[in-house]
């Protein structure tokens, strides 16, 4: 069977975005033997900008509930980087970690729930083979003052 992640996808209502170019001197996504890392990717939207209920810090301009869809903005443009480099997201063997990095103020006491926009959003994608090892920090800022941000390692056939 093909296309099962690209059928789940539409169950789901998500289009993937174009993948964006990297934005300083690195890649957005790399392949070494089985393995794809993705780099750092932040909330942008369709029109590749980052919305503005998505921008400055957890626990000051950004309400909880906008952290985790940011969150799960992210891990789509994750996907998005994923799918061009190996063309086929049935090609993924299994999300092997994240990690997210959330913009937020020093007594921000929710990290792992905004974290949870993007793994929730991956095991929804990917099933049993989207669950993963995590780390979530705290962060002082981010590029383009995002609220998120969101790497990722899968293993792929």
């Amino acid at each position: 069977m093909t296309n099962l992640v690209n059928a789940r996808l539409q169950e789901l209502g998500v289009v993937l975005p174009a993948p964006v170019s990297a934005v300083a001197n690195y890649v957005p996504a790399i392949q070494t033997g089985q393995l794809i890392v993705i780099a750092g990717q932040v909330c942008f939207d369709s029109r590749g900008k980052i919305p503005d209920e998505f921008k400055g810090k957890l626990g000051a301009q950004v309400s909880k509930e906008n952290g985790i869809a940011a969150a799960r903005l992210c891990a789509l443009n994750v996907l998005s980087q994923l799918q061009s480099v190996i063309g086929d997201l049935d090609k993924v063997v299994r999300c092997v970690r994240m990690g997210g990095f959330i913009n937020a103020t020093p007594d921000f006491g929710f990290l792992p729930q905004i974290m949870d926009g993007a793994s929730d959003f991956i095991v929804e994608v990917f099933g049993d083979k989207g669950r993963h090892a995590r780390s979530t920090i705290g962060a002082a800022q981010l590029p383009l003052d995002s609220a998120v941000e969101v790497e990722a390692m899968f293993e792929v056939r």
